[in-house]
């Protein structure tokens, strides 16, 4: 592969913008979450456990990894959810979301990754935009959810054991969710039900579908908002 080189630099705004001589993207355009957890303060986050056995903890492994490991009684769960509700879904504002994770059993478990309101119930929260995957299943939906009234892209992507997955959605700004399955574009949800009267987390939950203990791995999730 041949490197493309621009010496000048590159931009992203006009001519008569403060940042038009940057010589680089200017990064004030987008609202921008990364999280690769090559880290991990347990202060940045609200967890709820049902079990105070459970962990979360980094793990070894190429790229950064978080490891949520449940305690083994059925329906124990662990969630967490980034401390500040700093994203809204906006008229003319595009946003962009994708999460890679896997889980130690794609059936016998409950999983659920997106943006939602905080709540130490993610599995039946009222409001957010979310990816769930519920226990003896290992299908997932994508939930456009309002006031505790969703619409449903139904069995959009399938969990495997121990299996990496790349879950994404994108909102146009105007009338669509479009969702993404290891970056393949699967299909879209209106947005009759758009959770836009409400700041929202980026969130991610296990609960056991059994008694034995699950767990969740966590590479990376990714945010960003037009400002």
């Amino acid at each position: 592969m041949t490197t493309t080189r621009f010496p000048n630099g590159v931009t992203n705004v006009g001519e008569d913008s403060l940042f038009a001589q940057l010589g680089q993207l200017a990064a004030t355009n987008f609202h921008t979450y990364f999280e690769d957890f090559d880290y991990y303060a347990a202060a940045d986050w609200t967890v709820t456990e049902t079990q105070a056995g459970a962990t979360q903890a980094l793990a070894d492994g190429d790229g950064g990894l978080l490891l949520l490991t449940n305690t083994a009684a059925d329906n124990d769960l662990v969630s967490l959810q980034k401390v500040g509700e700093s994203f809204r879904f906006a008229a003319g504002k595009k946003l962009f979301f994708e999460a890679r994770l896997k889980v130690s059993d794609a059936t016998q478990s409950d999983v659920v990754v997106g943006l939602q309101i905080t709540d130490t119930t993610p599995l039946d929260v009222t409001d957010g935009v979310f990816f769930i995957k519920a226990d003896g299943v290992a299908t997932v939906d994508l939930r456009v959810e309002k006031n505790n009234t969703a619409s449903t892209a139904s069995a959009m992507a399938t969990m495997a054991n121990d299996t990496f997955i790349r879950l994404g959605f994108y909102y146009d700004g105007v009338s669509a969710v479009s969702y993404f399955v290891n970056g393949l574009l699967g299909g879209s949800l209106a947005t009759t039900n758009l959770p836009d009267d409400e700041d929202l987390t980026v969130t991610f939950a296990i609960q056991n579908g059994e008694a034995v203990a699950k767990t969740m791995t966590v590479d990376y999730i990714y945010v960003a908002k037009e400002r």
